[in-house]
C-alpha cells in the first residue's frame, strides 16, 4: 500500500505540471487576434442539474497493437467516474459493461437518468437492457448540439491533457495507465466544479448527509 501511495503522489505531481503547461498554452491562444474575415465564436455554458444523472462517453487510447476503447459512466453530481470498461472494440457490449459495473457497485439506479449521445452503441437494445429493471431512465442528446454531452467531453479533454499524448506499446500498458489515472481522478484530484473537493469526497459527503436526514 505505501508503494501505491507513492505512485499516486508522483502521478499527482505530473498531472499538476501538465495542467500548468496546458493552461499556459491556452492563454497564449487566447491572446492571438481573430483572423481577418472570421467572426469570433461564443458558446454558452450548458446548464447542468445537480441530481444523480450519469453520463456515458467513450475515449480512444492509441497503442501499437491498435486502439483501446475506454467507456465511462460519470455521476453528474459528484463528477466521479462510477463505472468503466475497456476493450479493443467499440461495440455496444463495451458501454453496457461500464453501466453494469456502476450498477453492481450500487452507484447507479433508483430513478437515475442515464444520458448519452446518439451513437449506435447508446441507442441499441443491448445497451438499454443493461439498466432495464433498475429504475434508470435513458436520455439522449439533441441532434447537432455540442452542449448536451458537455460534461463527458470536458472530462475526456482533461484526460487527454493530463495523461499526455502517448502511444502505448500494448493495450495492457494503456489499460494500466488508464486505471491509475482514474483512481487519481476520483480520489486525489481536486475538482473546481465541486468546490475543490475530490469526486469521491463529494459522493461520500452526500451519502452521509442522506443518512443523517434519514
Amino acid at each position: 500500500m505505501p508503494g501505491r501511495s507513492r505512485e499516486r503522489i508522483d502521478l499527482a505531481l505530473r498531472m499538476a505540471a501538465r495542467r500548468r503547461t496546458a493552461a499556459h498554452r491556452r492563454s497564449e491562444r487566447h491572446l492571438a487576434p481573430t483572423p481577418p474575415g472570421r467572426r469570433p465564436t461564443r458558446c454558452r455554458r450548458p446548464r447542468l442539474t445537480t441530481g444523480h444523472r450519469p453520463r456515458t462517453p467513450t475515449l480512444r487510447l492509441p497503442t501499437r497493437e491498435g486502439w483501446l476503447y475506454l467507456a465511462t459512466v460519470i455521476d453528474l453530481h459528484s463528477r466521479e467516474v462510477i463505472g468503466l470498461a475497456m476493450a479493443d472494440h467499440m461495440r455496444a457490449e463495451l458501454v453496457r459493461d461500464a453501466v453494469d459495473l456502476a450498477i453492481k457497485r450500487g452507484l447507479a439506479g433508483g430513478d437515475a437518468i442515464l444520458h448519452a449521445d446518439r451513437g449506435s452503441q447508446y441507442t441499441s437494445g443491448l445497451f438499454r437492457s443493461a439498466f432495464a429493471g433498475h429504475g434508470i431512465r435513458p436520455s439522449v442528446g439533441r441532434t447537432g448540439s455540442c452542449f448536451d454531452n458537455g460534461v463527458a467531453e470536458s472530462f475526456f479533454a482533461t484526460v487527454k491533457t493530463e495523461i499526455g499524448t502517448t502511444v502505448w506499446d500494448t493495450r495492457a500498458d494503456a489499460r494500466r495507465d488508464a486505471f491509475a489515472y482514474l483512481g487519481y481522478y476520483n480520489h486525489d484530484r481536486l475538482y473546481s466544479k465541486v468546490s475543490y473537493r475530490t469526486p469521491h469526497e463529494v459522493r461520500v459527503g452526500y451519502r452521509r448527509g442522506l443518512a443523517l436526514v434519514a
